[in-house]
């Protein structure tokens, strides 16, 4: 039998992380919600009591908001899976919380189903992040950002050193495919699609999976560049 995904539930909108508890209790196997907690101080106490598997962090709370939060919770336990959820989508908040080890940024109004998928898959190695909050991130940033391109030298050193198997990845990743699925398409083990994209930040000197999807696109890759 497979052990059960310990979650924390933190949130300071009582009614919503009540109901959500509720839907998870009544319509999961595989989750439990072994506590909820309504500020980030009191969920950094409860997860040093706790040693849940799964956080899932609002953003916006009173005394320490979800990004300062996640910040001194990856500090502390390095293992430990954060996923954001929160009704905005800023990208500056976005970039934060996933620069400090969030391993996703999801939007409440996705169903319910679609949530507790989101959080089994953020247990494993996948980066969680809502559609809308990607789209809107590159449209913002391709309309405001006025980044100096790289020379074209440096981009064709970049492409000359990709090889075809890394094309195939740039071009799913591109299109916002996680590891599992890249997996599933190629017909390749996860581990090795894990250890291309690694391959591939040090390729394009990037830290998270949103900045390597913006330099695929820049080039070229994927069904929508």
């Amino acid at each position: 039998m497979n052990q059960r995904i310990r979650v924390l539930l933190v949130d300071d909108q009582k009614l919503f992380v009540e109901s959500l508890r509720l839907v998870i209790d009544s319509r999961s196997s595989d989750l439990e919600v072994i506590g909820v907690a309504y500020d980030g101080i009191t969920a950094i106490e409860m997860v040093a009591r706790l040693n849940p598997d799964l956080v899932v962090l609002d953003v916006r709370m009173p005394e320490m908001d979800g990004v300062e939060t996640v910040k001194i919770l990856k500090q502390r336990y390095p293992e430990l899976r954060v996923l954001m959820l929160t009704t905005f989508d800023e990208d500056e908040q976005v970039t934060q919380a996933l620069q400090f080890g969030a391993v996703g940024y999801l939007l409440k109004d996705m169903s319910p189903d679609d949530l507790m998928h989101a959080m089994r898959t953020a247990t494993k190695e996948s980066l969680q992040i809502s559609t809308s909050v990607i789209k809107k991130i590159l449209d913002r940033r391709s309309r405001q950002e006025f980044e100096p391109q790289p020379k074209a030298t440096a981009v064709q050193e970049v492409i000359k050193n990709i090889t075809p198997r890394e094309e195939d990845i740039l071009h799913l990743v591109a299109d916002g495919f996680n590891n599992n699925e890249i997996a599933d398409s190629l017909q390749i083990a996860v581990q090795t699609v894990k250890n291309r994209v690694s391959e591939l930040y040090f390729k394009f000197d990037v830290h998270d999976r949103l900045h390597l999807m913006r330099e695929a696109k820049k080039l070229g890759f994927g069904k929508n560049p």
